[in-house]
């Protein structure tokens, strides 16, 4: 549903479709390929992994897919024939330029992202003109997207080349379902923060609802560069942003399992295959299939090859390797040198071992259709697919599906993401030539019953863990995750609802505000003493207060000291270290309840270690309770070392009267009898109200909400699960909320808000 933002209208969107919810796919690619023949353009359609996958979906209903058709096309004319030809197909073309693809696809995409992520950073190329492209790019396919996307409809964004759009797309659509899915690998922190716009790509991805990678060791990967970098941490893959929250999960994808099946069963493949075997001459074939790339390792396989005729001779004339590259970005110089690299191999691999009848490399540079490919499959002995990186490779899927006799042996790279699926596979480090050797030969010489009994265990895995399962997988994990935010989250506190709390505020007689001064008044600070009150807030508490019908109260969980250097001289009350102390206006400070604070000596020496062992850490005492603050801490380190000392502290209060609170960057320790929600309570039973509003910001600040009376307005800053009934994003809405009531305009707000 739409929704009215404090004080700030959203446009309805000019809506073209009046229809049900639909499923919107964006890639880089279209799943089709526009060509010019003889002046009439012509749709191919794309033999992937994903346009096989979610072929099936797109096409249902009113679904849709957005991306590049794979020509430029600048004639408006042409470009509108296009977007027509393609919506009869389920399609919405993005249209880019010459200089948007160079620099969008050839540059920031595939010289600056692919080889970070694929941990060749020393290729990687690092330009401010190429990124600005990139976000300019990112901004057109959300612009898109806008004109045909309705608030209910789910989006699915694919891969590498668009992980702005998410965040971009929340914006526009705040109430959509966005997935978004990689592709490639993600690397770890240490090779991430390279990438000199890090922070914008992670909080990019971090609009999506559900982020998926291939594997688990991407998630992880994901999930730290997240919490060292934008400073959100997770627990079991659940993010949350103090806005909303997230999920970061792994689904590894699939192959149409019986489409190759079915391929390889039929009698145009056999005959191919019979005329392969017929040129060859040789008794065994081992087949290797790749993308023109560094990531695929081809050069390091050629090596390991020609080692393996040096080491056991009497292969020579028995064993042939297949190597079929297809080609890819040739005009790059990084790949005209891998070009040039991989034919001198096979030059002389084949110039030093070559007979009359026998040439140990069969090398192809081009690409085939999949009757071509099937046949290859069908008859290889071995398949050699050894990746230095990737983030599944469906080659070696495709060859284990094809072999419908259950024989032949899959040597596999332990760092293609399929290594973690296919543990029957004979699991190679494509960096170690030696193994790599000697696992050749174990699979030219392994005995038809082990290879049968292998393959029927990777065959029966790839049956279940189809294409179709992966889309399945992906889209209910999708659901579940917008159930579970709906559980969690607050209802955002918008223009409707302000105007149902302005007319109560100005039909009450006597009002009691309880307001939280970290986090809800005030941002959080690294040093806790720098969060002093600024001008404007002391503005806003001295006229809201002004009010004879108005009682305010402060509440913190700082000490009594500090709270009454900078808001005792204000006719308010407050409320300081989580209750202990209590202050009402005109009148001295007062404990709650006679604590005794005799636990702290031990308590001390317990963090005085953690200090030690935490750089950067450092102890806050108050008169009944103490602080470890490690804000200024390395991050990681900091949550690392706060959930060791919460289970240390809580294993110790089980028998005692003490309660660990795990705050904003920092763990307090304090007696079970002190709490904010005992202490408001005291002001609630003291005082009559006809109208109630509290507003707090962290887990803490739950006891407030949950003593407040039913009719009360409880408003949590941020939108992680709560008692509270409504939510704010930031301190600035809370003070801005405050300042509408009383129609203080504060200066530090923009104009449009007010």
């Amino acid at each position: 549903m739409w929704t009215h933002t404090l004080g700030k209208q959203l446009q309805q969107p000019d809506i073209r479709y009046n229809h049900m919810a639909k499923l919107i796919i964006v890639s880089n690619r279209l799943p089709v390929k526009l060509q010019e023949h003889e002046g009439r353009l012509d749709f191919k359609p794309s033999e992937g992994g994903l346009a096989t996958g979610l072929g099936s979906i797109y096409k249902k209903k009113n679904n849709l897919w957005i991306g590049w058709p794979g020509m430029v096309v600048e004639e408006e004319a042409q470009q509108q024939q296009i977007v027509e030809n393609l919506n009869g197909q389920n399609m919405h073309p993005v249209f880019l330029t010459e200089k948007e693809i160079k620099e969008f696809y050839e540059g920031f995409s595939n010289e600056t992202l692919w080889p970070t992520f694929h941990y060749f950073s020393q290729y990687a190329i690092y330009e401010q003109q190429l990124w600005e492209t990139y976000v300019e790019v990112n901004q057109k396919y959300c612009d898109e997207l806008v004109k045909v996307a309705e608030p209910d409809d789910t989006i699915w964004v694919h891969d590498y080349q668009l992980l702005l759009l998410p965040s971009m797309l929340r914006e526009k659509l705040p109430e959509s379902t966005i997935g978004f899915f990689q592709h490639i690998p993600f690397p770890s922190y240490e090779v991430f923060r390279l990438l000199p716009w890090r922070k914008e790509l992670l909080e990019g991805m971090l609009g999506s609802d559900l982020i998926g990678f291939h594997t688990y060791d991407d998630m992880r990967h994901f999930l730290s560069s997240v919490n060292r970098l934008v400073g959100h941490g997770s627990t079991h893959g659940w993010i949350n942003t103090g806005n909303r929250s997230l999920l970061v999960d792994s689904f590894p994808m699939g192959i149409d399992y019986e489409k190759y099946e079915q391929t390889a069963d039929s009698e145009d493949v056999k005959k191919r295959e019979k005329i392969f075997r017929n040129n060859l001459h040789s008794k065994k074939i081992v087949l290797s299939i790749d993308r023109l790339d560094y990531s695929k390792g081809i050069p390091q396989r050629l090596q390991a090859f020609e080692l393996f005729l040096e080491r056991y001779p009497e292969f020579h004339e028995k064993v042939t390797l297949v190597m079929l590259v297809v080609p890819s970005r040739d005009a790059v110089e990084k790949y005209k040198e891998l070009k040039n690299e991989v034919d001198e191999l096979v030059g002389r691999i084949n110039g030093k071992y070559s007979h009359m009848n026998w040439n140990p490399i069969q090398y192809f540079y081009r690409s085939y259709p999949l009757e071509t490919l099937s046949a290859f499959y069908r008859m290889a002995d071995v398949a050699l697919v050894t990746p230095m990186r990737d983030g599944m490779n469906l080659v070696c899927k495709e060859y284990v599906a094809s072999k419908l006799d259950q024989t032949g042996v899959l040597i596999l790279s332990e760092m293609a993401g399929a290594s973690k699926e296919l543990s029957e596979a004979l699991l190679i480090n494509p960096n170690d030539i030696n193994q790599m050797v000697e696992t050749l030969h174990t699979a030219l010489t392994m005995p038809e019953d082990i290879q049968k009994q292998h393959m029927q265990h990777m065959q029966e895995s790839l049956r279940r863990y189809n294409i179709h399962h992966w889309v399945s997988m992906f889209m209910d994990r999708l659901s579940y995750v917008k159930i579970k935010q709906l559980s969690m989250a607050t209802t955002y506190l918008d223009e409707a609802t302000y105007q149902e709390l302005s007319n109560s505020y100005e039909e009450a007689s006597s009002r009691l505000f309880f307001l939280e001064y970290d986090g809800a008044l005030v941002d959080y600070h690294n040093r806790p003493l720098m969060a002093a009150p600024d001008e404007d807030l002391l503005e806003l508490l001295q006229m809201l207060s002004s009010n004879p019908k108005n009682r305010v109260v402060v509440i913190s969980s700082r000490e009594k000291d500090n709270m009454q250097r900078w808001l005792g001289h204000l006719n308010i009350d407050l409320i300081a270290e989580h209750g202990v102390w209590i202050k009402q206006r005109g009148t001295g400070w007062q404990t709650m309840t006679s604590l005794i604070d005799d636990w702290k000596s031990d308590i001390r020496l317990i963090l005085d270690l953690y200090v030690d062992r935490t750089p950067g850490s450092f102890i806050e005492e108050k008169e009944y309770s103490l602080v470890w603050h490690y804000r200024r801490v390395e991050t990681g380190l900091g949550e690392l070392r706060a959930r060791e000392l919460v289970s240390h502290l809580n294993f110790l209060a089980t028998n005692s009267n003490l309660q660990v609170l795990d705050g904003q960057m920092a763990v307090e320790i304090k007696a079970q009898e002190v709490s904010k929600g005992k202490a408001t309570g005291y002001w609630l039973n003291m005082y009559p109200h006809d109208f109630v509003l509290a507003i707090g910001d962290d887990w803490g600040d739950e006891d407030i909400f949950k003593a407040m009376p039913r009719e009360a307005y409880t408003v949590k800053i941020g939108n992680s699960h709560s008692v509270a009934k409504y939510h704010l994003d930031s301190c600035e809405e809370a003070r801005k909320l405050l300042s509408r009531l009383i129609g203080l305009k504060q200066k530090k707000l923009p104009k449009e808000l007010l």
